[in-house]
């Protein structure tokens, strides 16, 4: 997997301050796509053990709310192995942390279907993830007033409470622990 860029401080994508890796490799290709450049596979730098170790570091100070997912598309199947391990130190070094993702594909139709490689990375990733921002960016629905996302037809789902419920739990600000 490749990878397009790292942000060490960013507060665009989730709340607080976060770390976010663009990952390489989308096959949507949203129409207004903000970062069209990381469609392709090969973009940007190859990720290695390296690269992981120095977002692990990223993310420890205090301050750091955080690891958020973009793309390109985290969720394409060449993606998924590459996160996987990434997800799984989070969780287990700093499990107080938030994972954000987003992704094109849709919660149930795509992800919860295992339409996307082998269901049990899939299923994987989702039990690492706290929110998820699914759906294509829609330039017809494009409105930058929405928090965390670019069109209306996105939604913020906290993943946790939804797999409980066995139905979608849209993500609350009001109820994310201020730290």
């Amino acid at each position: 997997m490749n990878y397009a860029t790292i942000k060490s401080y960013d507060v665009a994508n989730g709340p607080g301050v976060r770390v976010s890796l663009f990952v390489s490799g989308c096959t949507h290709h949203c129409k207004g796509c903000f970062n069209a450049e990381a469609w392709d596979f090969n973009y940007g730098s190859p990720y290695t053990t390296e690269i992981e170790d120095k977002i692990i570091e990223y993310l420890k100070p205090w301050y750091i709310r955080g690891l958020s997912l973009l793309g390109g598309e985290p969720f394409e199947p060449a993606n998924q192995t590459a996160l996987l391990p990434l997800l799984r130190r989070v969780r287990q070094t700093y499990p107080d942390k938030t994972i954000w993702c987003y992704t094109g594909y849709n919660y149930e139709t795509d992800l919860l279907a295992g339409r996307l490689g082998p269901w049990e990375i899939t299923q994987e990733m989702l039990s690492c993830i706290d929110v998820l921002v699914d759906g294509e960016f829609h330039i017809d629905e494009k409105d930058l007033s929405l928090r965390f996302k670019g069109s209306r037809n996105q939604r913020i789902i906290n993943v946790p409470a939804s797999a409980e419920a066995d139905s979608i739990v849209l993500w609350d600000p009001n109820t994310e622990a201020e730290n």
